[in-house]
């Protein structure tokens, strides 16, 4: 298990972000830190490209104004944009290798000073330092094994794992393998028992860490789209400046009100 720096990092649609989506980083990085199974230096929220087609996914531009808003408040987490900005939809294994290369190229000075938006700011000032010889103490003491990219994800996208035809045995070995994994559950789900069962995750199963979540939080986007359709208000399930760029790009069906006390207007 990797006991280095770490970034982690969110996939997904977040169409539109909840609270949970958030809430995770914090979790997550407690969890690591308080067990001291490495140093979290960043984490990073990559929304889909438009390509990938799921049900109400809005436009890119619509979803990263959303996550940079609820994101406003955040010293650590940032998002970015690389895989929307793509020809089309980017395997997972690809968009965590293209993240975790460009960090470690960054911190070796192998690309040029000026860093993509979405560089955590730890690793920033990790590489504001003058002298390079301090490189080496900067990765704790192994170049080669520098900042780790981890998916952070729920036990459902796990789960999803063992999907025929969902992921390639290619990408799982690598995701797993090479990056690793932050699992958040909630309390009372057993995601230790789908490693076990798994042949794959449980050869890589120092590489996964589990972190239950004993604050029950089951906020889903789709719970937040259905009452922002019907005109109901959807008020402390997330930012309430998300809420009220729902309501003015009129996004999900949503009537258009520019706040949140207008939420059930017609």
């Amino acid at each position: 298990m990797t006991k280095g720096k770490i970034v982690i990092m969110a996939c997904g649609s977040f169409s539109p972000p909840t609270y949970m989506h958030l809430r995770m980083f914090e979790i997550a990085k407690d969890y690591i830190h308080t067990l001291n199974l490495g140093n979290v230096v960043g984490g990073l929220v990559c929304p889909v490209h438009d390509a990938y087609g799921k049900k109400d996914l809005v436009p890119a531009h619509h979803r990263i104004a959303m996550l940079k808003l609820a994101l406003r408040s955040s010293s650590w987490v940032k998002v970015s944009e690389w895989e929307t900005q793509q020809s089309g939809w980017t395997r997972t294994r690809l968009t965590l290798q293209h993240h975790q290369d460009t960090i470690n190229n960054y911190l070796s000075g192998q690309i040029e000073p000026d860093p993509p938006s979405w560089l955590p700011d730890d690793i920033i000032n990790l590489n504001s330092l003058d002298e390079p010889d301090n490189l080496m103490e900067k990765l704790n003491g192994n170049v080669q094994d520098g900042v780790t990219v981890k998916l952070l994800c729920g036990a459902d996208l796990l789960e999803s794992f063992a999907t025929p035809g969902l992921w390639s045995d290619e990408d799982l070995e690598t995701i797993v393998g090479r990056h690793g994994l932050v699992v958040v559950s909630r309390a009372g789900c057993d995601p230790g028992r789908f490693i076990y069962e798994s042949d794959m995750l449980y050869k890589h199963r120092k590489n996964v860490i589990l972190v239950t979540n004993y604050i029950a939080n089951e906020v889903s986007s789709t719970q937040i789209r259905r009452l922002v359709r019907r005109g109901e208000s959807a008020k402390y399930l997330t930012d309430d400046a998300v809420l009220a760029y729902v309501r003015q790009h009129r996004l999900y069906g949503a009537p258009h009100c520019i706040t949140e006390a207008a939420a059930r207007c017609s």
